[in-house]
């Protein structure tokens, strides 16, 4: 049957990744901190947060300002923030794809609470996406099969009736390994039009890697 639900991550499929190893690399040149020591601290904090478990200050008070700075905390939350930017050709696709379709769109995400709630406010995301499923929100993360679950039920879809994109090959992957049909993003280069398939599955494989092939 073709698909009723597009599942989808955010990060690296229709924005950036919101905290990224890229993004630190950039905050610890900008600021002056040591990189290896800001990984580290990371490290150790972070998946509570993007479960939910601690805020963002408590993040940065471990991360960052565990000693004296000559920044703010406040500087800094912001120069995260502006490491969010969108994709657009991949919004509008995704917008393309729900109204031709009539789909249901499901963000299903690994993201820390203020980060996921100043990109769903930023770029307006709430606009298309009908459900957000997001770790720090719920308490469960990716890759682990409560998450899916959660996502399933309060979406009200069977797994046979979603479609699910991440950028991240073995997210993907452990998708598809729930039952859900995965596929792998891995970049942005978009059909010049829809085709005309009733599924979407098709119009999907003109730029995505099927999984469940």
């Amino acid at each position: 049957m073709p698909p009723k639900f597009l599942f989808t991550d955010l990060g690296g499929v229709l924005l950036t990744n919101g905290w990224d190893h890229s993004s630190r690399e950039c905050a610890a040149e900008h600021f002056g901190l040591d990189p290896h020591e800001l990984q580290r601290r990371h490290e150790a904090v972070f998946p509570n947060y993007e479960q939910g478990f601690n805020t963002l200050d408590e993040y940065l008070e471990f991360a960052v300002f565990h000693e004296q700075r000559s920044f703010t905390s406040a500087e800094f939350r912001e120069f995260m923030m502006r490491q969010s930017l969108p994709y657009p050709e991949m919004i509008d696709y995704v917008k393309a794809l729900k109204a031709k379709h009539n789909l249901k769109v499901v963000a299903v995400s690994n993201e820390g609470r203020e980060l996921a709630q100043y990109r769903i406010d930023t770029y307006d995301l709430s606009s298309f996406i009908d459900v957000f499923i997001v770790s720090a929100f719920v308490g469960r993360r990716k890759p682990y099969e409560d998450i899916y679950r959660l996502a399933l039920e309060v979406a009200n879809a069977r797994k046979e009736e979603v479609v699910y994109l991440d950028d991240r090959q073995m997210l993907a992957q452990g998708a598809t390994v729930y039952g859900l049909d995965g596929i792998w993003h891995r970049n942005l280069e978009l059909p010049p039009e829809l085709p005309t398939r009733e599924s979407i599955n098709i119009e999907f494989c003109f730029s995505f890697k099927r999984l469940s092939s």
